[in-house]
């Protein structure tokens, strides 16, 4: 994960970040193809060896970043002005340690920069509403539990 000159493949991933990680990182992945169908760019980018690979989905502006980490993974999200407004009500509602991260979070000037560990299934339930107040499903809304 951390070579430029071998860009992830799903194995590659699996095994970096662990098998029960590697199913979070999958469901959230279904959920954005299933409610989001052929809406962004999909893109490996390469951060450096410090920071190795990351997925990125982006249309117009960034909708989310996972970062695959050794044993387990994070998911960056930005939120513009009108998201946060939409966010901050959210909020007690959300798990512990994502509430902590959006408080910690620095407002740059195209937004609030958030970054959480998926670590639990409560986090990806957490992580499918914040995407949902990002951008509106282009199809009837379908969780990645099924």
């Amino acid at each position: 994960m951390l070579d430029a000159g071998n860009k992830p493949t799903p194995a590659s991933v699996s095994h970096w970040i662990g098998v029960k990680n590697y199913v979070r990182w999958r469901q959230i992945v279904v959920f954005i193809e299933t409610n989001y169908p052929d809406t962004f760019e999909i893109k490996w980018l390469y951060g450096g060896r410090k920071y190795g690979w990351v997925l990125r989905y982006k249309k117009s502006k960034s909708f989310c970043s996972l970062i695959p980490e050794q044993n387990r993974f994070k998911i960056l999200l930005v939120f513009g002005g009108e998201e946060r407004k939409m966010v901050e009500p959210l909020l007690p509602q959300l798990v512990s340690h994502v509430r902590d991260d959006y408080a910690s979070a620095t407002t740059y000037h195209d937004g609030r920069w958030v970054v959480s560990v998926v670590d639990s299934d409560k986090v990806l339930t957490d992580v499918e509403k914040l995407l949902l107040l990002k951008r509106k499903p282009t199809h009837k809304l379908i969780h990645a539990d099924g």
